[in-house]
């Protein structure tokens, strides 16, 4: 039976491109650097790529480092318990992608989240050990080392076990997400272990946050590799606390899980090429399209931020969400999708032509699958051999 793709759980984004800036938890925080540069949502993990690069290593191995590091300091997004896309864009032009989302267990059904009533039962599709795909983070990153990598798998793991057997310092953000949280975190004893004090009461800004648990698993992926976490210890360890807690991803699906190398998809706008994420990603195509409808206006005559600014910048995103939501999915199982005919430049002057400079369209929620979309994903980008020389 083959692995159906499942999307509810943590993603991890990976982006091999320009950037212009770092993230630190406080803030942007603007850099003069020389020959690269990592932005991410925390400023260790970005420092973990950087050293990475420093010590001789490519974009790759920067990414792979940056990755492992988020997963001990943004616990919100960075993972190695969901998936992600990765994009790679070479000094030569080569370019590929790497997909590592999760997928659905092979026990899983279409009826799995419903009752007798043909309602989903409790929200069981978003919380709860039943709404977990396989994790495809671990073997996303070692692919990617496998194919593009240079520096050894276990030195680019290092920080990421450094920063979790040491303890890093609490920020504002891991404070208030804690708290924001700890109703949800109170429900499973082990994230409640985790996520606060022994005693139950919550960790002060400033002070030491250990993760000893996180710093032994990803001990065992950088001795074995991929094998460390679909494998062995870590393998039993996750079906063993699935099958008692009511979840259905076994060792076996832990085991066969693959990702997949895709060719990207390819745009242009106003002469700047475009590579990005193909589907099952929505990104790369929805981005294409928007940046195509946009072209048709005089962005700097219009003025930037200026309230037509922001109404074309709006209703070409609604326009591309609602091809995306109807449109696309994962390739694997759906066949036919028109990728051409969306990021065509011609249609992109017919949605153009339903845009009124007068009043806002409304969005049909029939077109939509979810009202809302959370905010649990996190974005990164390395470049090597890249110079900036200021920005505002």
């Amino acid at each position: 039976m083959n692995q159906q793709r499942f999307m509810n759980t943590l993603v991890l984004m990976l982006s091999l491109v320009l950037t212009s800036a770092t993230l630190a938890e406080g803030g942007r925080t603007p850099l003069r650097v020389k020959n690269g540069i990592v932005t991410s949502a925390s400023r260790l993990a970005s420092q973990a790529g950087v050293d990475t690069m420093q010590a001789g290593g490519n974009a790759v191995d920067a990414a792979i480092a940056t990755a492992f590091a988020l997963a001990v300091t943004w616990p919100t997004a960075g993972n190695i318990g969901g998936g992600g896309f990765m994009v790679y864009h070479g000094e030569d032009g080569d370019a590929t992608t790497f997909d590592f989302r999760e997928k659905a267990p092979l026990a899983a059904t279409e009826r799995m989240f419903l009752g007798l009533d043909g309602e989903i039962v409790a929200n069981s599709n978003h919380r709860g050990a039943l709404s977990v795909g396989v994790p495809g983070t671990v073997a996303g990153l070692w692919k990617a080392h496998q194919e593009r990598g240079s520096l050894p798998w276990a030195q680019l793991v290092a920080p990421a076990i450094k920063l979790a057997r040491e303890g890093i310092p609490i920020t504002y953000s891991l404070q208030s997400g804690f708290a924001r949280n700890k109703s949800r975190f109170d429900l499973y004893p082990s994230s409640q272990a985790k996520f606060f004090k022994a005693d139950g009461t919550a960790y002060e800004l400033g002070e030491l946050w250990v993760q000893e648990d996180l710093a032994h698993t990803l001990e065992l992926i950088q001795a074995n590799g991929r094998d460390g976490f679909y494998k062995g210890e870590n393998a039993k360890r996750l079906a063993d606390y699935m099958a008692a807690n009511g979840g259905i991803i076994t060792e076996e699906d832990l085991e066969r899980y693959q990702p997949v190398e895709r060719e990207p998809i390819h745009g242009n706008y106003r002469g700047y090429e475009i590579v990005s994420m193909p589907p099952p990603s929505s990104g790369g195509v929805a981005l294409v399209q928007m940046l195509n409808v946009l072209e048709g206006y005089d962005l700097s005559a219009i003025g930037h931020n200026s309230s037509a600014y922001l109404h074309v910048l709006t209703e070409s995103m609604r326009r591309a969400y609602a091809d995306r939501a109807e449109h696309l999915g994962d390739p694997d199982f759906n066949e036919g999708m028109p990728l051409e005919r969306l990021m065509d430049k011609d249609y992109a002057a017919k949605l153009r032509a339903t845009i009124d400079m007068a009043k806002a369209d409304v969005s049909d929620p029939t077109k939509f699958a979810e009202p809302y979309e959370s905010e649990e994903t996190t974005h990164f980008s390395v470049d090597k051999n890249f110079y900036i020389k200021s920005f505002s």
